[in-house]
């Protein structure tokens, strides 16, 4: 009998679990849908991201899919984990992120496009810039 208490506590603490993650992702919606797709970052954004920079590289990566700041901040997370990666920045409004990688580091397009997927995102276009 407490077997069968605790799966019918454990399915209802799941149940409740993902109501609870439905509502809050809810809460991130946007009312605007930013595709993202445009190679344009603003001159003087990168300026101030490269300005502490010294012969790395910069992917500028467009997203589509990116909705809300909770959005930004997993994929700012998931980028500060690796460690080739020296800097980051996303822009939510324009749908872009600039990542800074050390000189030697080997820019990996695909290693990108699947940690920006594993965050519900899409990459749309991978620009990298030498510093």
């Amino acid at each position: 009998m407490t077997q069968l208490m605790t799966l019918i506590l454990l399915f209802a603490t799941s149940c409740f679990a993902l109501a609870d993650e439905k509502s809050a992702h809810a809460m991130h919606e946007a009312d605007v849908f930013v595709d993202g797709s445009a190679i344009d970052i603003d001159s003087d954004q990168l300026e101030r991201f490269t300005a502490d920079l010294q012969g790395g590289q910069v992917a500028v990566v467009s997203v589509m899919g990116m909705v809300c700041d909770f959005c930004a901040r997993g994929i700012e997370k998931t980028f500060k984990r690796d460690k080739s990666v020296i800097k980051v920045d996303v822009d939510l409004a324009k749908g872009k992120v600039l990542i800074a990688f050390a000189s030697t580091a080997p820019i990996d397009r695909e290693a990108i496009d699947r940690k920006i997927l594993a965050n519900g995102q899409n990459v749309t276009a991978v620009q990298i810039l030498s510093i």
